[in-house]
């Protein structure tokens, strides 16, 4: 039996969680921190700008009627905002470190908790390559698993469309009314109806290069593991892949000719330990154990009922900790135990005045438990 305890939120701690998400320098990580520190999003965005101007900085909140009005717009595009540790949210998603606080999703909801396979490739994928990663996708919907990819040309679109009828989900770098690549409009269209479209971004967002890897990450967070069909040596598939192993799943690769720069990163992968694939049975022998009877796991809880130390509201840092922690950090990241250990400040000062440095832009978390000072 699963320990999973849904919440419900509210309409208002809906629209208090987007404004959170929504405001700068809250990531994901970040909310979770500011959520246990005061108790629920009302109360962390009533002290966000105290928070940032004591890191150094003025910090402009998003408002109320700004989250009711991307709310309102998404729910005309048919866009439900989940959040996690909500019924709906996906599963294996929840327990991951900086799973998104809200998923906007749209189409076949019930399709999010269904078992998955993360199927990723080259954009110029060779024909044999689209032809592998379709029956791969067909097989796989056909033996129960939906097929998870990120809506790009190629490997991805290919893996899509073979899984239309069984289930696919596709985990967008932009919002929802601006998919990239705009010429798939259509084929999100036809998932809808037995699988669905999910992205953490606002609405009118343009995805930029750098909001790839977050997509990523999600594609990988969704799934029990991550086929790798084609991709060269230097493939954003690889972050994926990466990503998957970080979050423990199971990572393959369809072995490819040395001659092919677009089999340079599934080699690559097959050196370094991923299963290596021929047919979906080689996948399907892999995760079929994993599933057992259980196919929601226990869920790593940040919600608006998260354990909260002391009454919700702790003293501010103090100037000193916070210099003698800037002093202390660097590039490279560390934990934030050992900052705990060589400043013997308690725990609770440390993460507030972490908090502060954050809001002000001078630090960035990483997973682990590590920060790292932003430098420029």
């Amino acid at each position: 039996m699963s320990d999973f305890n849904p919440v419900r939120l509210s309409d208002e701690q809906r629209i208090d969680w987007l404004r959170l998400i929504r405001t700068e320098n809250v990531g994901p990580r970040t909310f979770r921190t500011l959520i246990n520190q005061f108790g629920g999003a009302k109360r962390a965005i009533e002290r966000l700008p105290e928070l940032a101007r004591r890191g150094g900085r003025a910090l402009n909140v998003v408002s109320r009627d700004e989250a009711a009005r991307e709310i309102s717009a998404a729910a005309k595009l048919g866009v439900k905002y989940i959040g996690l540790g909500e019924i709906d949210y996906p599963p294996l998603l929840r327990e991951t470190e900086d799973a998104p606080p809200l998923l906007a999703a749209r189409g076949n909801i019930e399709a999010l908790a269904k078992p998955a396979v993360a199927l990723v490739g080259s954009r110029n994928a060779s024909l044999a390559g689209t032809r592998l990663a379709a029956k791969l996708a067909r097989e796989l919907g056909e033996a129960g698993f939906i097929v998870v990819s990120g809506l790009a040309r190629g490997i991805d679109s290919a893996a899509h469309r073979a899984s239309l009828v069984t289930g696919t989900v596709a985990a967008l770098a932009g919002g929802h009314d601006k998919p990239y690549p705009h010429e798939h409009v259509s084929l999100i269209e036809e998932m809808l109806a037995h699988g669905a479209a999910v992205s953490e971004m606002p609405l009118g967002w343009e995805p930029r290069a750098r909001d790839f890897p977050r997509r990523n990450r999600i594609i990988a967070g969704i799934a029990l593991g991550v086929v790798v069909v084609e991709a060269a040596e230097r493939s954003g598939s690889l972050i994926t892949a990466r990503m998957a192993l970080e979050a423990n799943r199971e990572v393959f690769a369809v072995p490819g000719s040395p001659a092919d720069p677009r089999a340079g990163g599934t080699n690559q992968l097959l050196r370094r330990g991923a299963t290596l694939v021929t047919s979906a049975a080689d996948v399907i022998e892999v995760l079929a154990p994993m599933l057992g009877g259980n196919d929601i796991p226990p869920e790593m809880r940040e919600t608006e009922n998260a354990s909260v130390a002391g009454n919700g509201n702790p003293a501010p840092a103090d100037d000193d900790l916070r210099a003698s922690l800037q002093s202390l950090l660097g590039t490279a990241p560390v934990s934030i135990d050992d900052l705990s250990r060589e400043t013997k400040a308690p725990a609770g000062a440390i993460q507030i005045a972490l908090l502060e440095l954050e809001l002000a832009g001078r630090i960035e978390r990483h997973g682990g438990g590590l920060v790292s000072l932003i430098t420029g």
